[in-house]
């Protein structure tokens, strides 16, 4: 066979869209792990299961609880699934920063201080929001597909 017609490989060395996707997942893993370590987040003893009652903060600036760090976790993990195929890095990039873009005004129109504020999210969190929606959206609108190798 020669080298012409062998049929087209992915490479996995230049997929824009799968190397977003995996570093975006990977970062959010981090992230997730990071909620639950004492000293990173500070108040660290007041960490709840969920709602605004939790007044953990990571890095002193966000305000978490377990439920969010384990949606970050798994935010983490469907982005490192999804960078395997570029069409689904795509959609996670681009589907993930409109769920981020949601969140962001879901924490614009709750009461931080109500029972509605589930997650918890704090004026930080918004602005944190907002700045992963659009650049996940961006970076799911600008990657493209690797090169196929012959």
């Amino acid at each position: 066979m020669s080298r012409s017609s062998q049929p087209a490989v992915p490479d996995a060395t230049r997929g824009p869209a799968r190397i977003a996707a995996g570093v975006v997942g990977a970062v959010f893993l981090v992230v997730g792990i990071l909620g639950f370590i004492p000293g990173v987040t500070t108040g660290y003893d007041d960490l709840g299961w969920a709602g605004h009652h939790s007044t953990a903060m990571l890095f002193g600036l966000f305000q978490v609880s377990i439920l969010h760090n384990i949606v970050h976790l798994l935010f983490g993990a469907a982005g490192l699934a999804a960078a395997a195929v570029p069409a689904a890095a795509r959609g996670y990039l681009i589907g993930g920063g409109a769920v981020y873009l949601l969140l962001w005004l879901y924490g614009l129109l709750v009461d931080p201080h109500s029972g509605a504020n589930f997650v918890p999210l704090n004026t930080a969190d918004n602005w944190l929001h907002l700045v992963l929606g659009v650049g996940m959206i961006g970076l799911g609108l600008v990657v493209r597909r690797g090169r196929g190798r012959r």
